[in-house]
């Protein structure tokens, strides 16, 4: 791994995650990652350009239908691609199905690119997650056989304590606040070579006291009518939080005219 390399130009696909749900601007849009590692290489490379084709809720046949082809004809230096976890978190998922997807996809981007990079997403601690797990960690085995097989990088975010603990999560408790974000973006920041600026990224926040039964149960219920309760009304209609929204960034140009 080369120390600082000259990548010039980024593309980023996936779903939410790779959108940068729940990291909120004052303006209302999402910032993420993606962006905040682009902000650092641009920092570096003069004419540095992004694009971000990541859509909120997409499936990984929906990435490949509607993301690869278009990050491919791309020619970028990096792309990052995360997709599949949507998947396995559908009641019915078909996870031979999604390895094979994954794969078409992984396929297509690493030959477009200088350097293809792929993750194992976090994983949030708690009882709701814990029935999808055996579902994900398979499709993490998966990510890792592929970056071996073409060459990838894998970026274990799901093996970083930091990012498991509960503070680290909004409060849908399925997308990363800011400060998670901001983690994400170091990883992958130094997955790629760079030096680190933070080296204690995977370090878990101070232990605080837990809140008392009483707020637990609160934000329980909270919890449950705001986000759990409309999330499984989607899966059970077939809708998505992402039906009919454009790309975040949809064009590869220079990063000063997209910040």
């Amino acid at each position: 791994m080369h120390t600082n390399p000259p990548y010039s130009s980024l593309v980023a696909v996936g779903d939410s995650f790779t959108e940068g749900m729940s990291d909120l601007l004052p303006d209302g849009t999402y910032r993420g990652w993606a962006d905040l590692l682009a902000a650092r290489m641009a920092a570096r490379t003069p004419g540095f350009r992004y694009a971000n084709l990541a859509v909120r809720g997409k499936l990984i046949r929906q990435i490949v239908d509607e993301q690869v082809d278009v990050a491919a004809a791309m020619g970028a230096d990096v792309i990052t691609l995360v997709g599949g976890l949507n998947d396995t978190l559908r009641p019915k998922c078909d996870m031979a199905r999604v390895r094979a997807l994954l794969e078409e996809a992984v396929e297509k981007l690493a030959p477009a690119c200088r350097q293809l990079v792929l993750m194992r997403s976090p994983g949030r601690q708690g009882p709701v997650l814990e029935r999808f797990r055996p579902r994900m960690e398979e499709l993490f085995a998966c990510v890792d056989e592929l970056a071996a097989r073409h060459g990838a990088v894998v970026v274990d975010l799901y093996g970083a304590p930091s990012l498991s603990d509960p503070r680290m999560w909004d409060v849908d408790r399925l997308h990363l606040t800011g400060e998670g974000h901001r983690r994400v973006a170091e990883a992958v920041w130094q997955a790629l070579g760079h030096e680190p600026e933070d080296t204690e990224w995977r370090t878990p926040m101070p232990t605080t006291l837990p809140p008392g039964w009483v707020m637990r149960r609160a934000a329980d219920l909270r919890f449950a009518r705001q986000h759990l309760l409309p999330w499984i009304g989607r899966r059970l209609t077939g809708r998505s939080s992402g039906d009919g929204l454009p790309p975040k960034r949809p064009e590869l140009l220079p990063y000063e005219d997209l910040a």
